[in-house]
């Protein structure tokens, strides 16, 4: 095991891969095309934007079609697949708080199904070439996107967030 995958004190580990468990398939629609690697990635959306660099995604061209309807503007939540996420750990020592927390109490890509999403806005629209610009994301170079789904307030916002806000 090297050091990016190595166990913080108070993380428990699932015991099993749950790739070698898997209930269903997903298939890419396309890739997030960014300027993160490795070792520069920001730790979420929120950084990204701050770092001022955009991204784009590239959909594969038996989806194009289903961009119709999209625009320049338009908030959207982009659902992607973080490939190189560990998915063993159950419980995280995250470096944001002390002690640990499980898993699903975290918005790390380290997870069972090493899914992320996030809500950004369209900066860019070619239907034609299948390309959308986005203003900001937290994935490495190349992530797989599973699926793309407009944000729309009145849904997307949990009740009482959207009661505080009146």
């Amino acid at each position: 095991m090297t050091d990016r995958f190595a166990t913080r004190k108070g993380e428990m580990e699932l015991g099993f891969d749950p790739a070698d468990r898997a209930d269903a398939s997903v298939h890419f629609i396309g890739r997030v095309r960014t300027p993160w690697s490795l070792g520069n990635c920001p730790k979420n959306v929120r950084a990204a934007r701050e770092s001022g660099q955009s991204a784009r995604l590239e959909i594969a061209p038996e989806f194009v079609p289903g961009l119709q309807g999209l625009e320049v503007g338009q908030g959207i939540i982009l659902i992607y697949w973080m490939a190189q996420a560990r998915r063993d750990l159950i419980r995280q020592a995250p470096h944001h708080v002390e002690g640990t927390r499980g898993t699903f109490a975290l918005r790390s890509p380290v997870r069972p199904n090493p899914l992320a999403m996030s809500a950004v806005r369209i900066t860019e629209l070619d239907l034609e070439a299948g390309v959308v610009g986005i203003d900001a994301i937290d994935c490495f170079d190349g992530t797989p996107l599973i699926d793309i789904k407009p944000w729309i307030e009145t849904v997307d916002l949990p009740p009482a967030v959207a009661a505080d806000q009146r």
